[in-house]
């Protein structure tokens, strides 16, 4: 019967989308031939690692708040123009979706990779990051991302 596929299919389409993705990662902690140390979701073979217990995700609501100024993480100068910082991972769908819109309304933006600079690693730990992307625009910080509530922060639109 025709109609029964269609039903069928049907069925699995909203069972589909009314289950979420999964968008958390593991994340390995280990030291590169430079020294360094790297934190990423796809370690080198043979590299001694430390499984990180809590997960980075991408986040999938929007929190909006102001957090405490710290000068070692955002200089007087960037709070004034309200430049934007963003830490970000290369896999995060959100962060690669925040890039491009800063771009095409050509606002500029700092960028790092919590998994490949370990200076951004710690920011985001002194930050209390808990998923990506995170960003800062002046004395506010953004946990995940959506261009209208964004905008609203960043040309102060209510």
């Amino acid at each position: 019967m025709p109609g029964r596929k269609i039903l069928n299919a049907g069925m699995l389409a909203l069972l589909l989308l009314a289950t979420p993705a999964a968008t958390c990662a593991e994340i390995y902690k280990w030291i590169d031939a430079n020294g360094n140390t790297v934190y990423g979701n796809k370690p080198p073979k043979n590299a001694e690692l430390k499984k990180i217990t809590g997960k980075i995700s991408s986040f999938s609501s929007v929190n909006v708040e102001s957090f405490e100024y710290d000068a070692s993480l955002v200089t007087p100068e960037q709070v004034k123009t309200k430049t934007v910082i963003m830490y970000s991972t290369s896999w995060c769908g959100y962060c690669k979706k925040a890039a491009k819109h800063f771009r095409s309304k050509s606002i500029p933006f700092k960028e790092y990779d919590i998994e490949k600079s370990k200076k951004a690693a710690k920011a985001y730990r002194k930050l209390k990051g808990r998923g990506v992307p995170l960003i800062l625009v002046g004395k506010k910080r953004m946990s995940g991302f959506d261009a209208r509530r964004f905008d609203q922060i960043y040309y102060g639109k209510t």
